[in-house]
């Protein structure tokens, strides 16, 4: 085929450092570690196309730094867990999610398209 239709090959990135969120005591670790460093929750939906997308875009927005936390959590499988998130930092339970957590406190959340990267480099 002529190369006008080849597809340019992407720079591959390293995969990304998540820490898979599976259990609720791992809650307190997370609230322990905002108070070192922001963190955030990336809450997904699997079986989403939506939030596969915006996963894929929020992984190629975010450049890695030791200045936060990352966790994710799938909520098909830890459902009862993404519940216990809703009701321990008081917001409403949507996927895709992000939650960003600071000295303890929720300093951000945002949903679907309105999730962006960018937001962590102003913590």
């Amino acid at each position: 085929m002529f190369g006008i239709f080849k597809k340019k090959d992407k720079e591959e990135k390293d995969p990304l450092p998540w820490k898979p969120l599976t259990q609720e005591n791992q809650l307190e670790e997370v609230l322990e570690e905002s108070y070192q460093r922001p963190v955030f929750i990336f809450k997904h939906s699997t079986r989403c196309g939506i939030s596969n997308m915006t996963l894929r875009r929020f992984e190629s927005e975010l450049e890695v730094s030791d200045n936060y936390g990352m966790y994710y959590l799938d909520l098909l499988t830890y459902r009862s867990l993404s519940d216990e998130i809703a009701a321990r930092f008081q917001v409403r339970h949507q996927s895709p999610q992000l939650i960003v957590l600071r000295n303890g406190e929720v300093v951000h959340h945002s949903s679907h398209n309105n999730i962006s990267a960018n937001v962590l480099s102003k913590l």
